[in-house]
């Protein structure tokens, strides 16, 4: 994975995960990732960097996801990914075949013996954008840091294309679902507790705005970026995945 990011000084770098998210070499965090836009794919490749850096790291959701291809059902089955030096999946399959939270005695298991922790807490139906409903994003007490994503190509559509639960994004913004989405929009939706920082509090809080994938996603992303500098926002990133 390529990473596109302009705040030091104001110049594009391009780098790994790991030289942006400094975290990432270190034990004892539990990572929690919210919004929309591309949370699962980044999920696996926060999880996957954790994992290179020698620490036993866990992959989970509290909400529901697509079924990994080796799913850790049990402590049993983490211990073993791990001894393997992989990331464990774990989780429950549902009767509908997605990947649920794992049953509360492993969790409680895997939160003692884990040393990384990355967390699908939130869902959007695939959509670039959305603004949370009254039980979501379910973020687990021990979450120390939380990552906010959103899709670039949501700049621009209207707010009933773009969006998850657009009435919430109505709201939120004030507007009407044919509003077109723009970069200050976008902004507030991130930064708002009643938005992608919903539940957040103290925590430590990133952004990561995903699919910066051409010249024009690369000027959204910028424009966004600008947005969230001037309300004092700087744990931000553009990124593409390769």
């Amino acid at each position: 994975m390529d990473w596109a990011y302009w705040e030091r000084g104001g110049r594009g770098e391009t780098g790994s995960a790991a030289a942006y998210f400094t975290f990432l070499s270190e034990a004892g965090h539990v990572v929690s990732l919210v919004g929309g836009g591309g949370k699962s794919t980044l999920m696996a490749h926060l999880a996957a960097c954790f994992c290179r850096n020698g620490l036993r790291t866990a992959a989970m959701t509290t909400t529901k996801i697509a079924r990994p291809a080796h799913p850790c059902a049990t402590m049993a089955d983490c211990r073993a990914a791990w001894a393997a030096g992989q990331v464990a999946a774990c989780g429950a399959a549902d009767v509908q075949g997605k990947f649920r939270a794992p049953a509360p005695d492993v969790l409680g298991a895997l939160l003692r013996e884990a040393q990384a922790v990355v967390v699908e807490a939130d869902g959007a139906h695939r959509l670039p954008c959305k603004a949370p409903a009254v039980h979501e994003p379910v973020i687990l007490p021990e979450t120390d840091i939380v990552v906010g994503v959103m899709g670039l190509d949501a700049l621009g559509q209207p707010v009933e294309k773009a969006c998850h639960r657009p009435e919430h994004v109505q709201a939120l913004l004030g507007c009407a679902e044919d509003h077109r989405l723009t970069a200050q929009d976008m902004a507030d939706i991130l930064l708002s507790a009643q938005g992608t920082r919903k539940g957040v509090g103290a925590r430590a809080y990133h952004v990561v705005l995903n699919k910066c994938d051409d010249a024009q996603r690369l000027e959204a992303g910028r424009q966004v970026l600008a947005a969230l500098r001037a309300r004092g926002h700087t744990r931000a990133v553009l990124t593409r995945f390769l």
